[in-house]
């Protein structure tokens, strides 16, 4: 009675957390312990964003040596490196139906084979248009892979180190973008038919030791139990999470959820509650609850301004911003990239044993600040540069540095919690389609980046490009503050009730806040009731 007519849902979990650290105290041989097996998982999971990053490193690199083999346009570089952005969203809405039908892990497989046939189509490409055929697989095959990744991450991993664990894609396409940069210095010393092609094709070495290493890992316990396999959910669980507890009641969360009563315990049940497919546009579209809406803005918002603050025109172009800076070498400009890879994946590194302690909604405040500083900089440093008719170091300098600055500050907030954040706050009825969503829109966005940055840095100098990045940024700033309210920490069954009120919090967590001494009184009268 005392739960059901005094004590909010966050009160009683509150006393039984209370509970078991007590006993945790008492027994300290029972305190949980971070789950190997579940980082593990989330590795392999990870491992395919190094073929999207990747293929964004190398080509920033390749086109270089593609425009001058096959005598193409900026335009048609534009197209070329943007285009697969444009595919990739094709494979995230396939990926979303398909990860519901064969399951998480077989649609990592699935990516990973068609990038292989996408990189080898590219590899051996004797003109441009069989190139951007090449590109075309390549994207579906990004695009499943983009999807599927962070969802499997977020759903195995356990709520204390959730944080870190879905952020592990984010590191990996990092990593996937310093290997291109490496392997553009490498292969730039071969022959000029011979060099670009080696670099787009030595891509599908990875997508074949992902698609083997993936078979390893378990399914998904969400989506078990949405298929009714309850035995098998049961037996991930107990792997995955760090006490035979927080197994349970993670359990209990996904059955309440997926419509399954608590005292079921059989091994395959039937499942009357529908989690996905009939009626998830409906609900996402037509008639969401508050909720839900204010979800699926804040999804497409994080990841529209992820994108739009122009990431993929410092990454794909830096070699041409470093020749606007000065640097008139293939060599050289070749080598600060490599910088701008090894800085980038260093602070992506650091983000992740921040993000289950500072929190998700701090980090991206600080992030974009700092993006907001950095493209304000650049642009200042390159206008300096176009305006000067002898050759500045301190300017040149400058821009290196802001450069640096920004791909760090991108990699310690907006880049990973994009996808940390959007993976989480979908309840599971809506997850995989909410997720496709999301990464439609930020590849779609970051290819309109990639398409238009040369013909925008012409228009309105390169100079003027990025103080319009900065501009962005800032709005971004604003939007984040005001729409996004903090994750960490709680299960993904109960971040739906943090959303619905926009500018305010919940009334639940107001309620926390403001009661904080009668909770603490009422402590133990609710610890004898639980009990």
């Amino acid at each position: 009675m005392i739960r059901d007519e005094y004590y909010p849902l966050q009160l009683i979990k509150m006393a039984e957390s209370l509970k078991d650290y007590e006993e945790d105290f008492e027994n300290p041989e029972k305190k949980p312990r971070r789950n190997k097996y579940a980082f593990a998982c989330a590795i392999l999971a990870s491992m395919t964003s190094i073929l999207l990053g990747y293929d964004i490193g190398v080509m920033s690199g390749a086109a270089l040596y593609i425009q001058r083999d096959l005598k193409v346009s900026d335009v048609q570089i534009e197209i070329l490196n943007g285009i697969i952005n444009l595919y990739s969203p094709v494979g995230s809405f396939i990926a979303g139906r398909t990860s519901d039908w064969i399951g998480r892990r077989y649609t990592i497989v699935l990516a990973g084979a068609i990038f292989f046939v996408g990189a080898i189509l590219m590899g051996f490409s004797p003109n441009y248009a069989f190139l951007m055929f090449g590109r075309f697989f390549a994207g579906v095959g990004i695009g499943f892979a983009f999807l599927i990744a962070p969802v499997y991450t977020s759903e195995i991993s356990p709520s204390s180190s959730r944080g870190f664990l879905t952020s592990l894609p984010e590191v990996f396409l990092n990593g996937g973008i310093l290997i291109g940069y490496i392997s553009n210095y490498g292969f730039s010393k071969l022959a000029l038919r011979l060099g670009w092609r080696l670099m787009l094709g030595v891509g599908a070495i990875p997508s074949i030791l992902i698609g083997v290493a993936v078979l390893a890992m378990p399914e998904s316990p969400r989506w078990l139990v949405a298929k009714g396999r309850l035995g098998e959910a049961k037996r991930v669980l107990y792997k995955i999470s760090e006490s035979e507890e927080e197994a349970r009641l993670r359990l209990a969360d996904i059955k309440d959820t997926a419509g399954i009563p608590q005292d079921c315990d059989d091994d395959v049940v039937l499942v009357s509650k529908q989690t996905h497919g009939h009626g998830v546009w409906r609900e996402l579209f037509l008639h969401p609850t508050p909720a839900v809406r204010h979800i699926f803005i804040a999804s497409l918002g994080i990841h529209f301004f992820a994108q739009a603050t122009g990431i993929d025109a410092v990454v794909l172009y830096s070699p041409r911003i470093f020749e606007k800076a000065g640097i008139k070498s293939d060599n050289y400009r070749l080598l600060a990239t490599v910088a701008v890879g090894f800085v980038k994946t260093v602070s992506i590194l650091v983000a992740t044993f921040f993000l289950d302690r500072a929190g998700r909604r701090v980090l991206l405040l600080c992030s974009v600040s700092g993006l907001i500083l950095s493209l304000l900089t650049l642009g200042l440093s390159l206008t300096v540069v176009d305006h000067s008719q002898t050759t500045l170091n301190w300017a040149v300098g400058l821009s290196i540095a802001a450069v640096l600055s920004y791909v760090a500050t991108f990699s310690i907030g907006s880049g990973p919690i994009t996808w940390v954040y959007s993976s989480e706050i979908f309840p599971l009825r809506l997850r995989a389609q909410g997720v496709a969503i999301g990464a439609a829109v930020n590849r779609v966005t970051s290819g309109v980046i990639a398409m238009t940055f040369l013909s925008l840095q012409k228009a309105i100098t390169i100079g003027g490009a990025f103080f319009l990045f900065a501009g962005v940024a800032a709005v971004a700033w604003i939007f984040h503050y005001t729409l996004l309210p903090e994750t960490r920490g709680k299960t993904l069954e109960e971040i739906e009730k943090s959303f619905g009120n926009f500018c305010r919090k919940p009334k639940a967590e107001e309620g926390l806040d403001d009661n904080v001494e009668i909770q603490l009184k009422t402590r133990d009268q609710t610890l004898t009731s639980v009990d």
